[in-house]
């Protein structure tokens, strides 16, 4: 059986073509790169080409980098041609986890965390005084850290806190990412079909936007009222996810949260339901309640239930975009990775409180700007 984790999708642009399209981020760092010079930064990334970019630019102004991955998202091209590059890559295709204390042995000035693994753990063991704090690229994260019976007592800047990163590379980027991700992993067609997108933060309105805008008939799910009420006013079909699941056919899990659908949810899916996700954690539909695999694929699993209801689920409901796909679009992750680098700068640069905090507003307007004159060649 193909295990999917090993398996990452299409094969990707190469890292030049990637940073020919990310102008932003050289714009930024011919202006604040030099902050870096002699700093040791400590990364957790989706190892893949745009990511590439970033930790190139960092080394080529002075930073030593050590770098691990998200599981299942790692392209072993990449992981070489950045350790070709002088980058200390601790990851594999096969991880089942970030290499969290091998990056942290560097004793870093500096974190890029995707998921707070690398923030977590540090707060659990002694660290130099040298440490300035961090950036926390997810909002899966952000929550883990302010939930977390020990907050920072440094600066730990969350990227997905930034109004502009979540409307252009969560709505848009992901939006067009994942559900091209699902039509490489299933070559099934998307008009037509009864689709339900449980969460309508900025990820899950980006997906249920692009389905119906190839023909998906949507309905979504969200606890929320405020977010029910903006899909109802913004055109899509609303139900509770009980109402929702006996009808889904496929079905999109985009809440960042743990447990979603539970044995009882479980008991309501159709037989055919195709499950993806689209949250940073795989954990809103745990595997071990659904039945016994009885097909698979690089990209999915087909489970059985007691009754003969068949269940696929599409790469262990890890980020489809990025296991099926080659991740969001070049110019969206130029502009995110535009806002973690001047985060990071303004993190070593000092001054910033201590804790977990959004992308300062200043930042976050003067590179929407850019993004404009970048795509359009209009000066906002």
């Amino acid at each position: 059986m193909n295990d999917p984790l090993l398996h990452p999708a299409l094969p990707a642009p190469g890292i030049d073509w990637t940073a020919d399209h990310m102008p932003l981020i050289h714009a930024a760092f011919d202006e604040i790169g030099d902050v870096f010079a002699g700093l040791r930064i400590a990364m957790c990334l989706h190892i893949e080409p745009k990511t590439a970019v970033l930790c190139r630019l960092l080394v080529e102004h002075g930073a030593t980098v050590a770098l691990t991955g998200s599981p299942g998202t790692t392209r072993p091209e990449t992981a070489e041609a950045l350790a070709a590059d002088g980058v200390l890559v601790h990851a594999d295709a096969a991880d089942k986890a970030p290499r969290i204390d091998d990056v942290l042995a560097i004793d870093p000035h500096l974190l890029l965390d995707n998921g707070a693994d690398l923030t977590l753990g540090l707060l659990g063991r002694p660290r130099s005084p040298h440490f300035l704090g961090g950036t926390e690229e997810t909002t899966t994260g952000a929550m883990l850290l302010r939930a977390h019976e020990q907050q920072p007592d440094f600066p730990v800047v969350v990227i997905n806190d930034s109004e502009l990163k979540l409307m252009v590379e969560n709505r848009f980027g992901v939006g067009q990412s994942v559900v091209q991700g699902f039509m490489n992993a299933t070559n099934l067609m998307v008009p037509g079909t009864l689709a339900t997108v449980v969460g309508y933060g900025p990820c899950g309105r980006g997906v249920a936007q692009t389905l119906r805008q190839l023909g998906a008939l949507v309905t979504v799910v969200d606890t929320d009222p405020y977010r029910t009420l903006e899909a109802l006013m913004e055109g899509f079909a609303v139900a509770p996810l009980a109402d929702a699941l006996p009808q889904t056919r496929l079905l999109f899990l985009a809440t960042g949260a743990p447990g979603v659908v539970g044995p009882d949810e479980v008991t309501l899916l159709r037989d055919g339901v195709i499950v993806a996700g689209v949250s940073h954690h795989a954990w809103e539909l745990d595997l071990a309640l659904l039945g016994p695999v009885i097909g698979a694929a690089s990209y999915y699993r087909v489970h059985q239930q007691e009754d003969g209801r068949r269940i696929s689920v599409l790469a262990e409901n890890r980020m489809l975009n990025l296991v099926a796909a080659i991740g969001n679009p070049i110019e969206a992750m130029d502009l995110g990775f535009t806002l973690q680098a001047r985060s990071l700068a303004a993190v070593a640069a000092g001054g910033l409180e201590p804790g977990v905090q959004p992308v300062p507003s200043e930042l976050d307007r003067s590179i929407a700007r850019a993004f404009v004159t970048a795509r359009t060649g209009v000066v906002a």
